[in-house]
């Protein structure tokens, strides 16, 4: 009734001024800005039907979310109180954060006390998800500085986890003659005080990386714009940053120099996709998937290691992110979701996968998956991927798979599962048989059929994708981009080198290089020799 009467009352302010105009706030594309157009961002605020291209422009006002002061911002324009503020429509909100063709500062403030408690955390738990309070994040992107107090900070990572400070465990800081080392940083804008003015343009958590399997400084990157130029909507946003840290009375900041920052997947990354009808909504229920004690092959039933998200340093095979309070329905449907995809007949699955998930889009992204490399996933390790159920009804809903964690891609492989070398092996044979998602879609000569040639399209030289001058093309620009600031003071990770992680077992690859040991043309052959 409140969005009713408030619909009534812009009506009858702009019944006189819906003349046509060349003024900008033309959602609807009939060429003028007037009622319709006011009349487009209320559906699009009370979530009813709307077309994508109308909701990527009901954020008129460019703050990153689409609201009321949106609709009425627009009624001045029309009634020409105002006019439209000069802002790129396709660089706010997390457009913004994540825009490629800028090299954001991040500055992290953190009291004595705080640092000290990280410190004690990591001693107690090396893989802690315990946050701490920091005094004030700063972001600064093109001269415009956002500043955030009170934020969450924590560690982040699995066998990269480390002691951010000194290797002793309960050694304090040492204020003047640190021995830092580069970890993964989690930031949690939201964490203690929950409003607006504790976002970056609506961004409310980052996800800072160092690249310690990556020499080269691109291969996560890489990865994950290969997905978006491939049309992956469900691909994490990233882009590099420089990131200082400074703890309170110590004569400077820390530099620690190149840092990867990447889009967490979470409740605010199904909202940005729900918004663009990619989701549809954003109220179902998101689960991460990894390999903890037991892989995440989805071919458990009742005995998985199903839990949530409770804050705890706990880490389960299948954790929920989302609805933790109703918990045993999102469980019951996963475990439902489970037991149809094992347990169905060829027929039966065979028109079920369709009605449940986009097969095509799924297809697409695993063919993406295989064609850099990437050997710690599902299909191979049972490990690394987020499933989103995008209702809670426990039948009828659409699930998609959510790629996660690309570093040991583009020629940095190792023994495990089904390969050994992620340039030569077989695309059709990549994964093992007991991790039936993927599997079962290769045994239908159609889904195969899509998959081979989703992967020769991404390694066509007709397309901009994975040919391997346009590879090199895009590393050499990003590497120049960033080469004058991986020096830090770390000590570590200084240089820009075209090899992969020194632990894998095929350290002969290249991606620079063009030749017999190149990852890009190795890749293409591979999957050129396919039917």
């Amino acid at each position: 009734m409140r969005h009713f009467l408030i619909f009534i009352i812009i009506l009858t302010a702009l019944a006189t001024n819906a003349a046509a105009t060349t003024t900008p706030g033309d959602l609807n594309g009939d060429s003028k800005v007037d009622v319709a157009d006011v009349n487009a961002i209320i559906n699009v605020i009370l979530e009813l039907p709307t077309d994508p291209g109308i909701q990527a422009k009901a954020d008129v006002n460019g703050d990153g979310k689409v609201d009321v002061s949106d609709v009425n911002l627009l009624i001045n324009v029309i009634l020409e109180i105002t006019t439209l503020p000069d802002h790129d429509p396709e660089k706010t909100g997390c457009d913004y954060v994540w825009d490629m063709d800028a090299l954001p500062e991040i500055h992290i403030l953190v009291s004595l006390s705080e640092w000290n408690r990280l410190l004690t955390l990591y001693d107690g738990n090396s893989h802690t998800k315990q946050y701490i309070t920091a005094k004030r994040f700063s972001f600064v992107q093109n001269g415009e500085r956002t500043d955030v107090d009170s934020v969450g900070l924590r560690l982040k990572g699995n066998t990269s986890r480390r002691r951010p400070e000194g290797g002793d465990h309960g050694q304090m800081h040492n204020a003047g003659n640190t021995r830092w080392q580069h970890v993964h940083f989690g930031i949690h804008l939201r964490k203690y005080v929950k409003d607006d003015a504790h976002s970056v343009k609506g961004v409310r958590k980052f996800h800072l990386k160092w690249f310690k399997d990556d020499p080269a400084y691109v291969r996560e990157l890489f990865c994950y714009n290969l997905f978006r130029k491939a049309g992956i909507w469900t691909a994490s946003r990233d882009n590099y940053c420089r990131l200082w840290l400074k703890v309170e009375g110590d004569p400077a900041e820390i530099y620690y120099g190149i840092y990867e920052m990447i889009e967490p997947v979470d409740e605010n990354y199904l909202k940005q996709r729900k918004d663009t009808t990619m989701f549809s909504s954003a109220q179902g229920n998101l689960w991460k998937c990894k390999y903890v004690g037991q892989p995440a092959t989805l071919s458990q039933t009742y005995d998985g290691d199903y839990w949530w998200d409770d804050d705890t340093d706990a880490n389960h095979t299948y954790s929920l992110e989302t609805n933790t309070k109703r918990f045993d329905n999102a469980k019951a449907q996963l475990i439902d979701f489970q037991l149809k995809l094992n347990g169905k007949s060829r027929e039966s699955f065979y028109q079920w996968i369709q009605e449940v998930c986009d097969v095509d889009l799924l297809l697409k992204t695993y063919a993406v998956n295989v064609a850099v490399g990437m050997w710690d996933d599902y299909w191979n390790n049972a490990n690394n991927y987020y499933l989103y159920f995008n209702t809670e009804d426990l039948y009828t809903y659409q699930v998609y798979f959510i790629p996660y964690d690309y570093d040991n891609t583009l020629g940095t492989s190792t023994q495990c599962g089904n390969l050994s070398d992620s340039g030569r092996q077989d695309p059709l044979q990549w994964g093992v048989n007991s991790n039936r998602l993927i599997q079962r879609l290769m045994e239908y000569d159609d889904f195969k059929a899509k998959y081979v040639a989703y992967l020769k399209e991404i390694v066509a030289d007709s397309s901009d994708l994975m040919y391997c001058t346009d590879a090199i093309e895009r590393i050499q620009a990003w590497q120049a981009k960033i080469r004058d600031y991986v020096h830090n003071d770390v000590g570590e990770d200084m240089v820009i080198e075209d090899k992969p992680a020194p632990w894998g077992n095929h350290g002969e690859y290249r991606l620079l290089e063009l030749g017999s040991n190149n990852f890009f043309q190795v890749k293409a052959a591979s999957i050129n020799a396919l039917p």
